[in-house]
């Protein structure tokens, strides 16, 4: 029996300055790991707290930000900002998820501010955005934590 001693790593960076961004990104991760297993390791990261190593080392990635005036958060941007260049040879094709929290807009400005710096990245969207808009609502913790699922499930069958 040959054991797989690196396992795939699905990162999650996602900014979460309120308890409810919080939930949803607790959500992603709970789904993510419902497949984290000797072969699939989920890691968590806000932010400010990740860098170029754990893209390098992430086999798929998971990005979550609040719109904040029609923009991905500070602290999402600050995190491309820092891993843009030392990324962009190295990380293309990576596959990734997004999901947004848009309160009363519909975060399509969010999106293409995301999708922007991904496309530079050369990054492949895995699945469409979920973007969480209006009231907040428990329905957006089913959808977040079904993107994580999504998004562990498809990295731990090699489809990504």
């Amino acid at each position: 029996m040959q054991v797989n001693p690196d396992p795939k790593r699905l990162l999650i960076v996602a900014h979460a300055p309120s308890p409810n961004t919080l939930r949803l990104r607790e959500a992603v991760a709970r789904g993510a790991s419902t497949f984290a297993s000797a072969t699939l390791e989920v890691v968590v990261k806000p932010p400010l707290e990740a860098g170029p190593r754990d893209v390098l080392a992430a086999h798929a990635v998971i990005l979550g930000t609040p719109e904040n005036l029609g923009y991905m958060s500070g602290a999402l941007k600050d995190f491309f900002d820092r891993i843009y260049y030392p990324c962009l040879e190295r990380t293309q094709g990576l596959r990734y998820a997004l999901y947004i929290r848009a309160g009363q807009s519909v975060g399509a400005a969010s999106r293409r501010a995301v999708e922007g710096v991904v496309t530079g990245l050369r990054w492949r969207a895995a699945q469409e955005p979920v973007i969480c808009c209006g009231q907040f609502s428990e329905e957006f913790i089913q959808r977040c934590a079904e993107l994580g699922q999504a998004m562990a499930a498809g990295l731990d069958a090699g489809i990504f």
